[in-house]
């Protein structure tokens, strides 16, 4: 299918993914997985939960191979790539429009929305971020990488989990602060908030080299900035779009509060970017913005700093970009 591993897409902690075509002519990506962790569970997390499922904003599993202990996976081809090439300022790519980043931001929602409700079982992803965004010839967004993915039965509420999962920057608090609220399908709404922010502003959330020192953490320059009445400043961009862009903010404020009962669904989430922005509220202001205690930087400092919540050895379970 590869012709012997000729073309390479991409490379992750997961292994590599390179491009294929199958006897029909239909291209494919063929996800190699490298040294499996808990004797492949991943795997097994990604058959198990995308195998089950087929949805506009979900990226399709076509198969998967196994020989001995190697595995691969087989996806259909997005020929756009990851949301994070054209979200982070990069040469070469194709900027998008407000209209666009705001049509796959809808996309990706939906797409979750359907995780959390529109199957037998909720399948919580627990490591939405751009880069595991996929575009295809239409920028048609969808969900992928469910390596980390976890199955629940519909009706719970709050689940089991023994170790933090997901990407730092994206990972919601409870994963890290055990006594702000139990883990649930909420923690998928936190990272999509975090995975908002950045494809409405075009920028990390964390950004070091901001031009101004109060820019540095976004999520905190903009709440300000909205709660005094003040608009972002967009170069060349309507009113209209304007709007689009304050919208986005705004729920992804709202997705990102710190207690979990203060998030909305997903489903709600969908209502409210499809709404008029002047219906939005402005949220609380998320505790964890003016906390010198969230969890950005290193990994291994921030498990130091919240032993007490997350038991040790959990470390090898959080992906980085």
């Amino acid at each position: 299918m590869t012709k012997c591993f000729k073309d390479k897409l991409g490379e992750g902690g997961y292994g590599s993914v390179y491009q294929g075509k199958l006897q029909s002519g239909h291209l494919v990506a063929i996800k190699m997985l490298g040294k499996s962790k808990g004797n492949g569970q991943d795997f097994i997390n990604e058959v198990a939960t995308i195998g089950r499922i087929h949805h506009e904003n979900v990226v399709q599993l076509i198969g998967y191979c196994v020989e001995g202990l190697k595995r691969a996976l087989i996806y259909e081809f997005m020929p756009n790539g990851s949301l994070d090439k054209y979200i982070f300022s990069q040469e070469g790519n194709i900027p998008l429009s407000i209209e666009k980043t705001y049509n796959i931001s809808l996309g990706v929602a939906r797409g979750i929305e359907y995780l959390h409700r529109g199957c037998d079982m909720q399948i919580l992803h627990f490591d939405i971020k751009p880069h595991n965004i996929l575009l295809d010839e239409n920028f048609t967004p969808k969900v992928a990488d469910f390596g980390l993915a976890k199955l629940y039965p519909i009706d719970d509420s709050i689940v089991s989990l023994t170790a933090a999962r997901g990407t730092l920057g994206y990972i919601a608090p409870e994963l890290f602060y055990k006594n702000i609220g139990g883990v649930s399908y909420k923690a998928d709404v936190y990272s999509f908030g975090m995975l908002l922010l950045e494809t409405a502003s075009k920028r990390k959330n964390l950004n070091a080299f901001a031009e101004h020192s109060s820019q540095i953490y976004f999520p905190t320059w903009v709440y300000g900035q909205f709660n005094e009445g003040n608009d972002i400043e967009m170069e060349d961009a309507t009113e209209e779009e304007k709007k689009t862009v304050k919208k986005m903010i705004i729920v992804a404020l709202w997705c990102i509060q710190m207690k979990p009962s203060d998030r909305p669904s997903m489903n709600k989430v969908v209502e409210m970017l499809e709404g008029e922005v002047e219906c939005l509220q402005m949220p609380s202001k998320p505790f964890l913005l003016s906390s010198p205690k969230r969890p950005i930087g290193d990994v291994e400092d921030n498990l130091n700093s919240t032993s007490s919540s997350i038991q040790s050895g959990e470390s090898s379970q959080l992906t980085q970009n």
